[in-house]
């Protein structure tokens, strides 16, 4: 009998000469019970010898009585070898008269979602006298099962990480404890949610933008820490955000502009009371929160009203991903949907102000028939890049589908700003080799355009010298195949992992169908992926690096049936550029001979999606209408039946000045390191990339009170975290990421406990075109909307008679006002003027001279206040 064929199935420590059964053997093997040894030993050199019993049934007995507390050891072997699970360790210590040991596999560890156990031996009848409590990266119960001396604990660990079991007799923790048990395994799968609005203060003043604002917020008991501001709708009021008050008093809020200056009304007086503060007990939940059906939407209701002020959390754990949705019925009520993808047990968890709500955590049963979803899974071990020195030749190879090589062009940006073309070859089935040669160590930015506008992953960082230790938020992917995906087709995408450093990437395809996928190693970081899918739907394509998610995966694609019909619909008289904010554009669309239906939308560079309006023109010919709102690459989706025509989706250009991302570059301390409570700084260079959208997302432990002002280059954005740990830093430009974006920093010191869930911090500036070396202008921010006009001069108008209104711009804010009127025959009206008539009102009289219609204008900033240009007929 070999040694490694022996399974331990059972082992007691006796005080009262409880058994203990080892591996249970043939009558053969039992017979050579002679060359079974087993010695013994105790906290102290000597050892004790136990007894070995041969049970005639196929087992043995191994007897022992410790007369120590402390770790015993039993070393079991066979013919001289160690058999498997030798040495044998159970920890006793003595309680009064006697003693209590504890042993299992439960005490170390396990794999997350497998029971593990472990087993308290105490004198009979204190089994109840013997408590234990588990902590962890999640809450677990614990059963407990009573056999004679015998209380045997059982415990579900749902997440991988290290659980400290406490147990204790009489009230006495026991020698050893607590016990870490360390949980290894994938770990169950996490979907999670924030319903932030609930912990949402408005605060009695209209600011149209947050730009340069500043918040400080002091507590009934004189801390004074930051406060984190936002927008509240569209009337312009500002509010605080994250207000989650721990006790009761007045609080002040102290808002203040860069130049610190209070803003209007500041400081702001926030009396809290008992109703104000949150009470998680308060909030209530109605609906599935106990049982579920798998692949179908379950709900259940959130109301927080009378419960405070707080934030809603839902996080969903189990064997697979859920689809997490909510929905406002009303202020402070909310309906959340949620869809687990396959059946099983999973762990339903609703927090508020980061306390459980009662009942939570709930014990979700769902049921309902497999999905029969498919994943495939293949990997790479990726070396670490060489670095590459000033002035070396460097080269790059792409596959970008759908593209025209006459359109295509490169550059690379060195660390001073300076910007040179790259010489781009063209090569087989949409191959392209881009070559450049730079001349300085640092930080590069490399540019692949088409049709003069960013391909998907563009702007890439490419770093001359030695590479900075990266990780998988350093891992860049684009490519059409992570946008769209058709049946029984390779669909690509690329990946760059050079600023990443060396590990193992992993691409898993997960969907209803079969995917094969393959993985086409290039030169200097670069891979290209393929993968088609034997159905359509809709697919999770995941990218790890080094077993952790790169940003954004898994990424969601709707993978369309054969496009047969789609492929043979045309688009014309579509225009790339030269289009302006609020001008409609219009092209047309010729099935073909194909049928269906057609759906169009535009993505616009902050995010937004938009419905474009379809119009049949003639059978077979249809025409489709969209109006801008904003500068920048638009994206306009074509679908006839779902699937995308051909070259869809369409990128156009809104504006003359594009925001340029490429040309943006960030700098600072705090994109790398932070302490708790302190504020961490960091500068957008936006000088010379044109105006646009920079958008600014840190996602970590808690949220972060963000700022941001005008600077000469661009913008310095603040952030002061309230909980130690990782932050991750994502800037945009056009919706499109900068090169090296995201950032991570690294935050130390004592602060807030970490959230459960990952918060997200943001804010969005409407930046100004800047020249390099430029100052920054005084910029005054004004509210046309709420600039009231009086009086008949807005009315009607008289010929040689002086007509007279009154401007309001109390609540407007600062602004320029610009006041101009125009005769029927289209000449300035001669008597025009206007007066200051008090800090917050302007009188304009005028008096017309010639019969007819004549407009008059009133702007507050670059805005007509409400009624403006007004037609007065004389």
């Amino acid at each position: 009998m070999e040694p490694s064929n022996i399974e331990v199935t059972h082992y007691v420590y006796p005080k009262y000469m409880e058994e203990r059964e080892f591996p249970k053997w043939t009558e053969k093997d039992a017979r050579a019970l002679h060359k079974y040894h087993t010695e013994y030993k105790m906290p102290t050199p000597e050892g004790l010898k136990p007894e070995i019993k041969d049970n005639s049934d196929g087992s043995i007995n191994v007897s022992y009585q410790p007369k120590i507390q402390g770790r015993h050891e039993v070393q079991m072997c066979y013919e001289g070898a160690a058999v498997d699970g030798s040495p044998f360790q159970c920890l006793v210590d003595s309680i009064g008269d006697g003693f209590v040991s504890v042993y299992g596999t439960g005490l170390v560890g396990g794999m997350s979602g497998e029971t593990e156990s472990f087993t308290v031996v105490s004198k009979s009848g204190t089994q109840n006298d013997v408590q234990v409590t588990i902590d962890g990266p999640a809450r677990t119960e614990v059963t407990r099962n009573v056999s004679g001396a015998h209380a045997t604990f059982s415990y579900l660990p749902m997440t991988s990480g290290a659980y400290n079991i406490n147990i204790s007799y009489k009230g006495k923790p026991i020698k050893g404890s607590p016990f870490q048990a360390k949980v290894s395994g994938e770990g169950r799968k996490r979907s999670q949610m924030s319903i932030a609005n609930c912990s949402d203060y408005a605060l009695n003043v209209v600011e149209p933008e947050i730009v340069d604002l500043f918040g400080a917020l002091k507590k009934p008991s004189g801390a004074i820490e930051p406060c984190i501001l936002k927008k509240m709708g569209e009337g312009g009021h500002l509010g605080i955000c994250s207000f989650a008050p721990k006790e009761m008093g007045k609080y002040m809020a102290s808002i203040s502009r860069a130049d610190e200056k209070p803003i209007k009304g500041s400081p702001f007086t926030i009396n809290v009371g008992d109703k104000e503060i949150a009470h998680a007990a308060k909030v209530h939940l109605t609906g599935q929160t106990t049982s579920a059906q798998a692949n179908t939407e379950n709900t259940f209701t959130i109301d927080t009203t009378g419960a405070g002020y707080g934030g809603v959390s839902v996080v969903v754990e189990g064997p697979h991903r859920s689809e997490l949705e909510y929905e406002e019925l009303e202020p402070r009520k909310y309906k959340v949907m949620y869809s687990p993808h396959e059946p099983g047990i999973y762990i339903l968890n609703v927090r508020f102000a980061d306390e459980h709500v009662t009942g939570s955590p709930f014990l979700l049963n769902v049921a309902g028939e497999p999905s029969g979803r498919k994943r495939e899974t293949v990997s790479r071990e990726m070396e670490q890049a060489e670095a590459v020195q000033p002035n070396t030749r460097c080269e790059f190879l792409l596959k970008i589908p759908g593209t025209n090589p006459f359109d295509m062009e490169a550059s690379i940006t060195d660390p001073d700003g300076q910007t040179e073309l790259c010489e781009v070859m063209d090569e087989d089935d949409f191959h392209y080799r881009i070559n450049f040669t730079p001349k300085y160590n640092g930080i590069h930015i490399l540019s692949i355009k088409h049709k003069a506008m960013h391909i998907s992953g563009s702007p890439f960082q490419y770093t001359i010298g030695q590479l900075k230790v990266g990780g998988a938020y350093k891992v860049q992917v684009g490519g059409p195949g992570l946008e769209k995906g058709e049946a029984g087709q390779e669909n690509h995408f690329n990946i760059y992992t050079r600023e990443a450093g060396a590990g193992s990437l992993s691409v898993g395809i997960e969907g209803p169908g079969t995917a094969k996928i393959k993985i086409e190693e290039r030169p200097h970081g670069f891979l290209g992926v393929s993968y088609n899918v034997d159905k359509p739907g809709m697919y999770g394509i995941h990218v790890k690096f080094n077993d952790e998610h790169i940003p954004d995966s898994p990424f969601r694609v709707n993978v369309s049936p054969d496009g047969g019909s789609a492929r043979q619909v045309t688009v014309h008289a579509l225009k790339d550029r030269g289009l302006s904010i609020d001008k409609p554009a219009t092209f047309t669309v010729s099935f073909n001979g194909a049928s269906g239906q057609l759906h169009s939308y535009c993505r616009s560079p902050s995010g937004g999606h938009e419905d474009c309006f379809v119009q049949e023109m003639d059978t077979g010919l249809y025409a489709i209408r969209f109006v801008p709102k904003e500068n920048g690459v638009h994206y306009i989706d074509v679908k006839l039946n779902d699937t995308h025509v051909p070259d869809s989706p369409f990128a156009v250009m809104v504006g003359s000045v594009a925001a340029d991302p490429a040309m943006v570059h960030a700098h600072g301390d705090g994109l790398e390191n932070g302490k708790c409570n302190a504020k961490a700084k960091f500068t957008v260079r936006t000088a010379g990339s044109g105006s646009g959208f920079l958008a600014c997302f840190i996602d970590g432990p808690s949220k972060v009170a963000l700022s941001c002002k005008e600077v000469d280059e661009g913008y310095e954005f603040s952030y002061t975290p309230f909980a130690a740990g990782k932050y991750l830093i994502t800037l945009k430009y056009g919706n499109i990421g900068i090169a090296g974006s995201p950032y991570q920093a690294v935050v130390t010191g004592t602060g807030r406990k970490a959230s459960p869930i990952l918060e997200q911090s943001s804010m969005v500036v409407e930046t100004v075109e800047k020249k390099p070396g430029s100052k920054v202008s005084k910029r005054f921010r004004g509210d046309a909307s709420k600039v009231v006009a009086r009086g008949p001069g807005i009315k009607k108008a008289f010929l040689n008679r002086v007509q007279n209104l009154t401007l309001d711009v109390k609540e407007a804010g600062n602004a320029m006002l610009s006041v101009g009127m125009m005769t029927p025959s289209g000449n300035p009206e001669a008597e025009l003027s206007v007066k200051k008539a008090s800090n917050t009102s302007y009188t304009i009289s005028y008096n017309c001279k010639e019969p007819g219609e004549h407009t008059l204008q009133i702007k507050w900033g670059d805005e007509d206040i409400p009624g403006s240009p007004f037609s007065l007929h004389a």
